[in-house]
């Protein structure tokens, strides 16, 4: 049996927690330290990929776009939102945890093919909510993949994110048409009535886990009226 090595660990902020990082062979995973169970896995990252490819499909021909990718993750949700923007496009990382940045940039980058190398990315490290506060239309789709989706466990403030406030200031960063697209876990059928109060025309998407096998996640794309 392949033995699994500790790559590195980080904490999360405003004591959320300790992420991480293993290899196993050629599969890497990270993990919340004391809850028992892994957040992503490189092996299994269909809806991650999913997440960008329903997000940015309006985007795909269309120049000078702008995507904020919230959530650095393993990388996969970037990657594919890079695939699907054009060269002229820009498309921002926002990650809380500076070492996932760094983990990304070493040899967790080859699972995803290494897209912060792409020059078309722009990294912000901090909460991706602070992004919203200047609640000007400047992102053609936001994609948010933050702890489990609305009902977060791994950072206290990310319920914030999904607060009638923060909402409203998302709806007002998004261009005219501009679609946000959520990552969860599980559904919860009173999220996209709570996205319609904020002139959302809301779908929710249930997407597989691994290559149309393994767990049903959902995927909330919300695109601004």
């Amino acid at each position: 049996m392949l033995p699994t090595t500790l790559l590195g660990t980080a904490n999360i902020p405003n004591n959320g927690g300790e992420l991480r990082l293993t290899q196993r062979g050629d599969e890497f995973s990270i993990s919340l330290k004391g809850v028992g169970g892994i957040l992503m896995t490189s092996r299994v990252h269909g809806s991650e990929v999913a997440l960008a490819e329903l997000g940015c499909a309006h985007i795909q021909g269309k120049e000078n776009t702008k995507v904020l990718v919230g959530g650095m993750g393993m990388g996969f949700t970037l990657t594919a939102a890079l695939k699907a923007a054009s060269k002229s496009s820009e498309v921002v990382v926002a990650e809380l945890v500076p070492e996932v940045i760094e983990w990304n940039k070493g040899p967790l980058g080859e699972c995803s093919g290494r897209p912060l190398n792409d020059n078309r990315v722009v990294v912000k490290l901090g909460d991706v909510a602070e992004l919203f506060k200047t609640k000007q239309p400047t992102y053609d789709a936001v994609l948010l993949d933050v702890d489990n989706g609305p009902e977060s466990f791994t950072h206290a403030d990310n319920n914030k994110l999904y607060s009638s406030e923060s909402l409203q200031a998302i709806q007002q960063t998004l261009k005219p048409g501009g679609v946000l697209a959520i990552w969860s876990a599980w559904h919860d059928p009173k999220f996209p009535l709570h996205l319609k109060k904020f002139r959302f025309k809301v779908e929710t998407k249930t997407v597989r886990a691994h290559k149309g096998k393994g767990s049903r996640h959902t995927i909330y794309l919300a695109r601004k009226i």
